[in-house]
This record gives C-alpha cells, sequence and structure tokens, in this order.
C-alpha cells in the first residue's frame, strides 16, 4: 500500500555493526522526517541484529528490521521495495550518511517540477567512522554519479523501470541508471552535497576485477538494448 506524500528510506546493511547506528542518527537528524526505515540485513554475521534490535527498541514502529539470507544488495534493496509504503523512496547504504538538510533539498527540487522523477546530489567521499566532522568533510572531494543514496526518487517510476537486478552483486546501481536513461525518465542532477560515502577498509574488500567485469557487463547490455542487437 502507498500512502501519500510518505517517505520510505529504506538502508540495506551487511556486516555494518560499526556504521549502522551513525546511518540511521543521520536520518532522523533530517529536517524532512521519513514516515518509516527499512532495514534489511542481508545476512550478517556481526553483531548487526544486535545493534538493529536496540536501534528498533528506541524507535519503535518507525523502524522496521527484517533479515534475509545473504542474496546481495539488489535483493536487499527489491525486499525494501516490495515492503516500502511510501510515495517517495530513498536510499541509504549502512556505511554512509546523510549530511544536514540533504533531504530537503533533494525534496525541494522534486517538488519544484512535477515531471521530475528522480533527483540525484552530489557525494562527498570521506574517511572512516569520523566521517561526521565538518572540517574533514571539506577538505574531501566532491563528485556527480549514480549513487542511490544521493537521490530521492517518486515511487511510481519503479513501477516503469523495474527493481536492481539481482544477478549483479556490484553496479547494479548503475544498471538501474542505465536502464532509467533508457526509458526516458526524468533524471535532475543538482550541485548541493547529499550523501557523505564513508571510505574505510570494510567497504573496500571487494574484488576489484569482478566488480570491473561487472561493470563492463552492465555497459554491453546497455548498448545490445540500444542497438537491439548482441554485441560481441
Amino acid at each position: 500500500m502507498e500512502t501519500q506524500g510518505f517517505l520510505s528510506v529504506i538502508i540495506p546493511v551487511y556486516n555494518g555493526s560499526d556504521f549502522l547506528a551513525a546511518a540511521v542518527e543521520s536520518v532522523l537528524q533530517q529536517q524532512h522526517s521519513p514516515g518509516e526505515i527499512i532495514l534489511i540485513d542481508d545476512g550478517s554475521t556481526d553483531a548487526t541484529a544486535a545493534v538493529a534490535d536496540r536501534l528498533q527498541a528506541s524507535l519503535g514502529g518507525l523502524l522496521r528490521y527484517v533479515y534475509q539470507p545473504n542474496a546481495g544488495p539488489a535483493a536487499a534493496r527489491n525486499h525494501g521495495l516490495a515492503l516500502a509504503r511510501g510515495e517517495w523512496i530513498a536510499f541509504l547504504d549502512a556505511d554512509d550518511l546523510w549530511p544536514e538538510n540533504s533531504l530537503g533539498v533533494r525534496f525541494a527540487a522534486l517538488r519544484a517540477d512535477p515531471l521530475l522523477a528522480v533527483v540525484m546530489g552530489r557525494v562527498r567521499l570521506v574517511q572512516g567512522i569520523e566521517a561526521s566532522d565538518p572540517e574533514s568533510e571539506r577538505e574531501n572531494r566532491t563528485f556527480a554519479g549514480p549513487s542511490l543514496g544521493a537521490g530521492l526518487f517518486r515511487r511510481a517510476v519503479f513501477e516503469r523501470v523495474g527493481g536492481f537486478d539481482p544477478a549483479l552483486r556490484s553496479s547494479e546501481d548503475v544498471d538501474w541508471f542505465l536502464r532509467a536513461r533508457e526509458r526516458g525518465i526524468s533524471i535532475q542532477q543538482i550541485p548541493a552535497v547529499t550523501l557523505l560515502y564513508r571510505r574505510h577498509e570494510a567497504s573496500l574488500t571487494y574484488q576489484k576485477s569482478p566488480a570491473a567485469l561487472q561493470m563492463l557487463q552492465v555497459l554491453k547490455r546497455s548498448l545490445e538494448r540500444r542497438s537491439g542487437s548482441e554485441v560481441p
């Protein structure tokens, strides 16, 4: 069931016990309050469940915690989408943060243009757990790109584009944005920084070669769809 004017925040997490509480706190500190926070635990083996229990105890019905066997971030986000009740959808990875008024600037852009389906802010790279230090933030670079946590989505856009490809363990966000562009979805980039991407040891443990291969696979499939033929 979709509720008018209601924001659903979806947080996928895998072994994110060291970062999860800070991510949720950055959501709660926004000027625009979410209607629900959906936490999808993608088969964590650390203390994520214990952290989630404490958050649920303090937040009550605002936070919903769901455990699933490990299936990857795309499947976790799809699970969250299936549970979400909001007209508006936002994603935040458990090891990232939203800066002050991140949601506010995104909502302002979407509401200013009823034809917009997605608004994307900029991303600032920050280091480790001390990412909330403003002085440290200014020293790190920002970039624009298909980072789901920097965006705000109208719920209806997922009915047109579909969800995330669960076969992809990386680059699933790039794949979704390519499919959205191919379908003529209106996406606006705004200059405000709306996501703090925390670089830390755990976030860099995936193998770069498989990730690069999946990115190539995503780009190849997009080219095939555009050309209507199989690319060798």
